[in-house]
């Protein structure tokens, strides 16, 4: 059976965390590179039907698609390495894929047959694989299998694989990626690991093509030998996967081991021209060459797990290679922050940027951090809720409402200055029901906003249920707070600045889920500009 577009399956052995994601990113990276058209999926094993109701601790941060899909973090790096906006195509999960069986078999699709595992669940993953090339007519596919060979779960996903590497025999390759672990004790590496972990593999019907070895020292080309001979594959599909000073090398590494070379000649294509990662090149030398040096305070809940704030510490990158500075994190508990320690903790800052979030933990602790940049002229950058704190803050210490509050947090507020938002107050379910994907913003001219966009109309990526409360909206912008950005169509207030403020804005969508290495993000690079200003 023949096909015109080619797959790439990459599954995991040995354990989790592997970095799966970041070589499919990077793989599609160098095949893009050299002119080809490639797209990348997540395959999640998980029943939750996306990861929506995740709690971060669980699942690191939940990263939202223009089309309002709620999706794993590893989407956040296809967009910032490819440049390219992923969709609902591009995540699914075992909840999605029996959902949708059910649903099936409910109308009664499958004529009074037996549902089962194989062929049905495995029909419907088959389908899902096919249909984001039917998307966006790519001639690549990369598909990441989430979990390590064995799981449990996974199992429905190796045999999907299993089945098209027989159906599309030319058409697919599979990339494992496995750990060679350094055992001190011994002064060696042992392949032992990757060995078992291709013979499970191969226990379930499918021989990877590729091996991606995970490692902390080189592999030499004895060891390459070895596991190559043991493991069924050529000598240069052996890859070693070195660890990086930062994800973005990783591309480079994989250049050098000409992994992209190998995918391509496995699958009968043409290696086109060399590719060309000028741009790539460049951003990383600035990356490592950084003029300036500043501090960032981000206040969150969850720092404790960075992966909570992934695309928002990957965006502040971007735009410190933008300003040619080097940005120091500084990640504080919004718990931990109280009137008492706020200027120990903060003085140091050359500026703070407060996350969003949901739920009532931590959030005083948000509202001192406002406050605190706001009186003491600190640049500040308030997303979602970080936003939503802003206007709290205001109205208590501004306008003099002291009751003021989001009904999210106190439903019989006096002031609620933030409240929920029309359409959200019939929804009883919670997963995959706020205001999600992109929506159009008007900017107001000649403001800070509209300066970093250059342009007067944008359209950003939201989730969240609650918003500005526009009843009070004469009242803040009297006392020196503006609704710069508004939605056209409902007049929902999405970014508030303070004029008479070095640099003070709050955004009520994720600017951070749009920006990437070619394009970073115009308000992160302002703020980023804006603290380095304040720093001298």
């Amino acid at each position: 059976m023949s096909n015109s577009t080619k797959y790439v399956f990459v599954t995991g052995g040995v354990t989790s965390s592997l970095g799966k994601g970041i070589i499919s990113a990077s793989l599609a990276k160098l095949l893009q590179a050299r002119g080809y058209s490639a797209t990348i999926q997540k395959l999640d094993p998980y029943i939750n039907i996306d990861p929506g109701t995740l709690n971060p601790y669980e699942h690191g941060e939940c990263f939202v698609t223009d089309d309002g899909a709620e999706t794993d973090l590893d989407l956040g790096h296809y967009e910032r390495f490819l440049n390219v906006p992923t969709s609902q195509a591009n995540n699914v999960t075992t909840g999605r894929i029996y959902q949708a069986v059910i649903e099936k078999e409910r109308r009664g699709e499958f004529l009074g047959k037996t549902v089962q595992v194989i062929p049905h669940i495995t029909d419907e993953i088959k389908d899902r694989i096919q249909a984001v090339s039917k998307e966006g007519k790519f001639d690549i596919v990369i598909t990441e299998i989430g979990g390590t060979v064995g799981d449990i779960e996974s199992l429905p996903y190796v045999e999907s694989v299993r089945q098209m590497l027989w159906e599309f025999e030319n058409d697919c390759i599979v990339i494992h990626l496995t750990l060679v672990p350094y055992l001190a004790a011994a002064g060696e590496l042992k392949t032992k690991p990757t060995q078992h972990s291709v013979k499970q593999m191969m226990e379930l019907g499918v021989q990877p093509d590729i091996l991606c070895c995970r490692t902390e020292h080189e592999l030499d080309l004895t060891l390459r030998r070895k596991i190559a001979k043991f493991c069924n594959v050529s000598m240069n599909a052996v890859i070693e996967s070195r660890d990086a000073e930062s994800i973005y090398d990783v591309p480079l590494l994989m250049q050098a081991e000409e992994l992209d070379k190998v995918v391509l000649e496995k699958l009968g294509l043409p290696t086109k021209s060399t590719p060309d990662l000028s741009n790539w090149t460049s951003f990383l030398s600035k990356l490592k060459n950084p003029v300036h040096e500043i501090t960032i305070g981000l206040i969150g809940k969850y720092v404790e797990l960075k992966d909570s704030y992934k695309s928002i510490s990957e965006s502040i990158i971007h735009a410190g290679v933008t300003n040619e500075t080097k940005v120091n994190v500084k990640w504080i508990h919004s718990e931990k922050l109280s009137k008492s320690n706020i200027s120990n903790e903060l003085s140091e800052l050359d500026g703070i940027l407060v996350a969003p979030g949901f739920g009532s933990r931590g959030i005083s602790g948000k509202i001192e951090a406002v406050q605190y940049a706001r009186e003491n002229n600190i640049p500040f950058f308030g997303i979602c809720l970080g936003m939503q704190c802003a206007v709290i803050e205001f109205a208590r210490n501004v306008l003099g409402l002291e009751e003021a509050h989001t009904t999210e947090i106190n439903e019989s507020t006096k002031h609620p200055v933030i409240s929920m938002m029309e359409e959200q107050k019939t929804i009883a379910d919670l997963g995959g029901t706020m205001r999600l994907g992109a929506y159009k913003c008007q900017l107001k001219p000649k403001t800070k906003v509209s300066n970093a966009y250059n342009t007067d109309i944008i359209s950003e990526r939201h989730r969240h249920r609650f918003e500005f409360n526009n009843s009070y909206l004469n009242d803040f912008e009297e006392a020196g707070m503006m609704a710069t950005g508004k939605n056209p169509e409902t007049g929902l207030v999405e970014i508030v600045e303070i004029p008479n403020h070095p640099w003070f804005v709050g955004t009520q969508f994720h600017p951070e889920y749009k920006s990437t290495v070619d394009r970073p993000h115009p308000l992160f690079v302002a703020f980023i500009q804006a603290a380095l200003h304040n720093k001298k």
